[in-house]
C-alpha cells in the first residue's frame, strides 16, 4: 500500500495543534519521519532535542488549527 505523506503530515500537524500548551509549543510524540518533513517545511522548529515538545512556527500555528478544524470538527 502507497502511504501519502502529505495528508500523514497534514494529521500530524492538526494534531500538534491538540497538544499546543505555552502558546506556540506542542507535544512532539509523533512519527519522526513526519516531524522531520514538517520541519523541512518550516512549519515546526527542529523537533531533534532534548525537549519533549516542539515550537510551531506561526504558519505552522495556523494551518495546525485549521487542518485541526477541517479533520476533526463536526459542523452543527
Amino acid at each position: 500500500m502507497q502511504m501519502d505523506e502529505e495528508k500523514i503530515d497534514d494529521a500530524v500537524l492538526a494534531l500538534l495543534w491538540l497538544t499546543l500548551h505555552d502558546g506556540d509549543r506542542a507535544w512532539k510524540g509523533f512519527d519522526w519521519d513526519a516531524m522531520d518533513r514538517l520541519y523541512k517545511k518550516g512549519l515546526i522548529a527542529n523537533p531533534a532535542g532534548k525537549a519533549k515538545s516542539v515550537v510551531l512556527s506561526d504558519e505552522g500555528l495556523k494551518r495546525s488549527e485549521e487542518l485541526f478544524r477541517a479533520l476533526f470538527t463536526r459542523s452543527t
